[in-house]
C-alpha cells in the first residue's frame, strides 16, 4: 500500500480525469474515483479512462461508494464512507479478491471497521476541507496520536491514511503522528503546477530527514 493516495476532484481549470493523470504522472501510485454528485453513466465514463491510465502507471485504482460498479469498471477495490455500505456486506459482495476501505473519525469507528474485515481506514478530517460536505470532528495532530496510541494499545495494525485538507507542509508532521499514508485531493489540485506539487509531496513522505 503506498503512503500518498489521490482522491478525485475537479475545479475550474481540470476535470476529474485530467486530475487524476496529473497526479499519476507526478508519481502517485493510488488513485481513488470519488464523484459525489455524479450518476453512474458519469462515473462510469470517468472510470473508463482512469483504469486504462492506473494500469500504464502501475497504480491501484480504487472506486468511491459504488460496490455495484466495481467490477464494472476494473475498478480493484472500493473505498466506503459511514453512511455508504458496511465494509462486510460489501466484503460478501466482493469476495477477498478486492481492497475494500473504511471511513473512520474515532478509535471507536475504527475498531469497527476493523471487526468487520476493512483493509484500510481513511481517517478523518485532519482539517476543515472544501472537497466534502457534512465533515466530521476535526482530528488534528493529537487526534492522530491518540487514535494510533489506542490502536496500538487494542492490537489493531490495519493501515491508517489520514485525509482532509492535508497540504504539503502537512505531511511530514501528520506522518509523525503514526498513520501509515495521507490521501490528497485539492491541494494538489488547487496548486499552480499540480504535477510538480504531487512529485514534491511524494519526496517529502518518502525522505524521513524531511519530516
Amino acid at each position: 500500500m503506498t503512503n500518498l493516495q489521490f482522491i478525485t476532484h475537479h475545479n475550474e481549470r481540470y476535470s476529474y480525469v485530467e486530475g487524476a493523470l496529473m497526479a499519476l504522472k507526478g508519481g502517485c501510485r493510488w488513485i481513488q474515483l470519488r464523484m459525489k454528485e455524479a450518476s453512474d453513466d458519469e462515473i462510469i465514463s470517468a472510470a473508463a479512462q482512469i483504469e486504462p491510465m492506473c494500469r500504464k502507471y502501475h497504480a491501484t485504482f480504487i472506486i468511491n461508494d459504488h460496490v455495484e460498479l466495481v467490477r464494472k469498471v476494473k475498478a480493484q477495490g472500493v473505498h466506503l464512507g459511514q453512511k455508504d455500505m458496511p465494509v462486510d456486506k460489501a466484503r460478501e459482495i466482493l469476495g477477498n479478491g478486492y481492497i475494500i476501505g473504511g471511513t473512520a473519525n474515532t478509535f471507536e469507528q475504527v475498531r469497527t471497521q476493523y471487526l468487520r474485515g476493512a483493509d484500510y481506514i481513511g481517517c478523518g478530517p485532519y482539517r476543515f476541507t472544501t472537497t466534502k460536505k457534512k465533515l466530521a470532528p476535526i482530528l488534528g495532530l493529537d487526534g492522530y496520536r491518540q487514535i494510533v496510541s489506542q490502536m496500538k494499545k487494542a492490537g489493531i495494525t490495519i493501515p491508517i491514511v489520514a485525509i482532509g485538507g492535508i497540504g504539503y507542509d502537512d505531511i511530514g508532521p501528520v506522518l509523525q503522528t503514526g498513520v501509515n499514508g495521507v490521501a490528497l485531493s485539492g491541494s494538489v489540485l488547487n496548486a499552480e503546477d499540480p504535477i510538480g506539487e504531487m512529485k514534491k509531496m511524494i519526496s517529502i513522505s518518502t525522505n524521513k530527514n524531511l519530516r
